[in-house]
């Protein structure tokens, strides 16, 4: 355990107020492992790795992954030596309903969180909840998953069953972690369920169908649930910082056409005052699917009354982010084949001289952190905002200097964004607390303050030096 001095919080130090809120982050299938264990259901990424081994960078699955299904009460240990104040983890839909609906509940698989959430409360560290962080039950895919509207009302059996037992010991909920990924990486790319050449089409009914689904969970929590819980309600975002390639006008309206693309696809909906999608993701999809030959939009259409459900529908919004992108604009003649990609008319890019990570995608650009918590400011009227992942991917080992680099980097960055521009961000959650089974990389990408032996029987932590850099920021709430 890392005592906390004086010098600690000597002056000229940054530090965060008192009450902002320092923890760590896990999901599901990324950890548990037990994918058939105890009457749990298979889940779209259970089936995607077993059947499909050869788009896992390693052909490995999350089958046992860090065991964490087994090992909660060590993960719990860990995160008592990091001094954080709260643990985001998920649930998994197909461990309490196995086939994802509310006739067939698994008592086991209800249990199990309940001891989770317990151990955590017992320690003193709050439980932040995520109902749907990309492992739907494989039964709902076969019925067309996340395009079919219908999964949006079976969602909302879920999240009732989830209020109804946790409802009095979890302290936020998150609806849907990333939905940008899981629609346009899911249903238009090689993530799970794998719908490649699908981009343009079932990536925006996902989405719809997402936006509808979160709509109406916080509606019914509001109906059945506020009387009874204070819990607060969001949802978390991917936003890599969008920024013009050049300072030509191109440039810029394409960089900001990207973060409406990203971003603005689902946080425009909840967020902004109009509500519904935003207007250049109307306009440009309306009239690039009218060219390519098509009678109606490819981005659907919602209700003025689903409009209004949806508006306003989260108390805080989640923020993940790594890293910065270029963009410039796509001078490119649109393809007859529908794609995001055209949709969205920017390339992407990043400099050649950004320090690089284990990761293709994860470039270090600390100021791109700033500007994304700037826009969300701008765009949204300064919602409150909680920084629900945050962290780098490098190579095996403990020495992790880079990644201790890379956290204070970005919390100086945030720093800012909070003391000098006045953005309302109340927490931050380093991903991740262990390494993980890092969905189509396998176990090539290690994100943890404690690194994993996947090779030994019992998973063998062990803290890397970055937990020990952790631990004295959230105790002293310093840099």
């Amino acid at each position: 355990m890392i005592a906390v001095s004086a010098h600690d919080v000597a002056e000229g130090k940054l530090c965060f107020p008192e009450n902002f809120l320092f923890g760590v982050a896990t999901a599901a299938y990324q950890v548990e492992g037990a994918w058939n264990v105890s009457g749990k259901g298979e889940s779209i990424w259970d089936s995607y790795t077993h059947n499909h081994p050869e788009r896992i960078f390693d052909h490995k699955t999350g089958d046992v992954a860090a065991d964490s299904y087994h090992l909660f009460k060590e993960d719990v240990r860990l995160m008592v030596e990091l001094g954080v104040q709260f643990y985001r983890f998920s649930i998994s839909w197909s461990r309490i309903l196995p086939n994802g609906l509310i006739n067939h509940i698994n008592e086991d698989g209800i249990r199990y969180y309940h001891e989770v959430m317990d151990e955590l409360i017992r320690n003193n560290i709050q439980p932040m909840v995520t109902m749907y962080h990309w492992d739907l039950p494989q039964y709902l895919q076969e019925l067309g998953g996340w395009t079919n509207p219908i999964v949006s009302d079976y969602f909302v059996d879920y999240a009732r069953l989830l209020f109804q037992n946790y409802g009095s010991k979890v302290s936020a909920w998150l609806t849907f972690n990333e939905p940008l990924s899981f629609c346009e990486n899911g249903y238009g790319g090689s993530d799970a369920p794998g719908r490649l050449e699908s981009s343009g089409i079932e990536d925006y009914l996902c989405g719809h169908n997402v936006l509808r689904a979160h709509g109406k969970v916080y509606r019914m929590y509001q109906t059945e649930f506020q009387t009874q819980f204070s819990t607060k309600i969001g949802i978390t975002f991917h936003f890599s910082w969008r920024a013009p390639s050049s300072q030509s006008a191109d440039d810029i309206t394409a960089a900001e056409t990207a973060r409406q693309f990203a971003t603005g696809w689902f946080a425009h909906p909840i967020f902004s005052k109009t509500g519904d999608y935003p207007p250049i993701m109307r306009k440009r999809i309306d009239s690039i699917s009218k060219i390519q030959g098509f009678s109606r939009s490819r981005l659907p259409y919602f209700t003025p009354d689903e409009i209004e459900m949806i508006r306003g529908s989260a108390d805080f919004l989640g923020l993940n982010h790594y890293t910065t992108y270029l963009v410039s604009k796509n001078t490119k003649t649109i393809s007859p084949k529908p794609s995001y990609a055209d949709d969205m008319g920017g390339i992407k890019s990043q400099k050649a001289s950004w320090p690089t990570s284990n990761s293709t995608w994860v470039k270090v650009v600390p100021w791109g952190f700033r500007l994304a918590l700037n826009w969300i400011k701008r765009e949204y009227d300064n919602p409150p905002v909680i920084v629900t992942e945050n962290g780098v991917p490098l190579e095996k080992g403990l020495l992790d200097t880079r990644r201790i680099e890379y956290i204070k980097e970005y919390l100086k960055s945030m720093h800012t964004a909070i003391t000098k521009d006045n953005c309302n961000v109340y927490g931050y959650t380093h991903w991740s607390l262990i390494d993980n089974f890092e969905w189509t990389r396998g176990y090539s990408e290690r994100f943890g303050l404690y690194e994993v032996d996947f090779d030994s029987p019992n998973k063998t932590r062990t803290p890397r030096l970055s937990s020990e850099y952790y631990a004295r920021i959230s105790r002293t709430k310093c840099l």
